[in-house]
This record gives structure tokens, sequence and C-alpha cells, in this order.
């Protein structure tokens, strides 16, 4: 006895034609579509869905901050030059071309959230990011490393388009720390793009990773193919956290 079409187009992996399949035929007789017109309303539509759910699932494996987002993002604070830089990066062609993108400032300029903006719009593209503080992949790749894993763990990261690594000058590594972090941007060099976060310039990296002669290969491995945004201006917390004080005296 042959099935009825709903399983077996749940079989076939299509949730869209069993969702919608009933609908569109009703309003195919109302409308006098053909046939082949009717299939390609439901293939359309089960593209469309198929894409948005992609969307929404990169998006949760992505651990990108919710509420950081372009909408969010208060370009008028930002510098010109960085502000003339988004619409670019957010087409994600630096993605194509494995380039990498490091903003650099004083903490509270909006290094986080521009970097997080840029990274939901190309999850909105259908590409794969992973926001991580730098000091949690280090953790990670410490124990890939003691397990004899560390090579599984550089291919499943490599999997992703973009890593944006939050909080570069927090990582204050011993060497080992140091050696794991500097393999993993030698792995991802012109091959996948690395998008980074830091409160230190380059002159003070010394201070992440100790080595000078590793610190200056990290750099030039990293500066190769990139954009730099510097974030200047006032600090957006402090800023906020002023705007609240006579809100929160006239509550007293």
């Amino acid at each position: 006895m042959s099935q009825s079409l709903p399983p077996l187009l749940r079989q076939l992996k299509l949730p869209s034609f069993v969702d919608h399949h009933e609908e569109l035929a009703d309003k195919a007789v109302k409308e006098g579509w053909s046939f082949q017109g009717y299939l390609q309303h439901l293939s359309e539509m089960e593209l469309q869905e198929r894409q948005w759910r992609k969307i929404e699932r990169l998006r949760r494996q992505s651990g990108l901050l919710p509420d950081k987002t372009l909408a969010m993002l208060d370009q008028e604070r930002l510098p010109a030059a960085v502000r003339r830089q988004i619409p670019i990066l957010c087409e994600g062609g630096f993605v194509e071309r494995a380039e990498n993108v490091l903003a650099f400032g004083l903490p509270g300029r909006g290094k986080t959230h521009l970097l997080c903006a840029i990274g939901h719009e190309l999850v909105n593209q259908g590409r794969s990011v992973l926001f991580i503080p730098t000091f949690k992949l280090v953790q990670r790749l410490l124990v890939a490393k003691r397990d004899l894993k560390l090579d599984a763990e550089l291919r499943r990261l490599y999997g992703f388009d973009a890593i944006i690594l939050d909080d570069l000058a927090y990582v204050q590594q011993d060497r080992e720390e140091m050696e794991v972090l500097f393999t993993f941007l030698a792995e991802r060099y012109e091959r996948r793009s690395v998008m980074i976060s830091s409160n230190l310039v380059f002159s003070q990296w010394d201070k992440i990773f100790k080595d000078p002669m590793t610190t200056a290969a990290a750099i030039d491995r990293l500066v190769h193919h990139c954009v730099i945004l510097e974030m200047s201006g006032d600090s957006f917390r402090m800023e906020a956290a002023k705007a609240r004080m006579p809100k929160a005296k006239e509550s007293t």
C-alpha cells in the first residue's frame, strides 16, 4: 500500500513541502498555476526556509553576543576611518581572501561590538563564524594538546570561515600557552580569517608572546593580509555610566 504524501516528503527531508504543499495547492487551483509553477513555488519556499534554518544554526553555534549587532552599533561615535570600512567589511570579501581584521583601542571603545556586528552580518550571508574570548581559545587548545588531539581541534576550528578572538591583551601566556596560540594563528595564515580585538598595540605584544622572535612572527602573519581598525575616542561604557548617574541620583 502506497504511503500518503507527507511521510514521503519527510523521508525526502523536505519539511517546507510538508508544511505548505496543501496551502499552495489550493492557491494554485484558484490562480490557475501550471504543475511546473506549483512545483517551482514549493521549491523556492523550501530553499528560502532551508537557508533561514542554516543561518539560525550558524548563529547559535557562533557564540556571537546577541545584542551586539550592526543595528545596535552607534556608528556616529566611531572614528570616520572606521565608519568607512564597515560597509566593505560587512560584505564579507575579506573572508573570501582569507584576510584578517584587527581592532585596536583602549577599553570601552567598541571593539568587541564592532567585530561582533561584522560577525552577525557574515552569518546572515551563510558564513560560519566563531566568537570566543582569547583565553578560552587558549584553554581549549591546551586541553586538546594534553589529550594529543591538537591537530584534530585545529581542523575543527579550520571549519569556521572567521574566528573572532576577543581581548587578546588579557592573555598573559606562559610558554606553552603562547605556543598553542601561535600554532593556531600560523595554521590559519593565508587560509582562514582571524578577527582580533586588543587593548595593546603591536609594540606591546611582547607582553603576550614573551619571546621577541615569536612576537615578530605572529605579527608578520597577521598583518600580511589585514585591515586595521583604530578605535579611538571616548569610552562607550564610561559615557553610558555618566548618563545613568543623574537618573540614579534622582531616584535616591
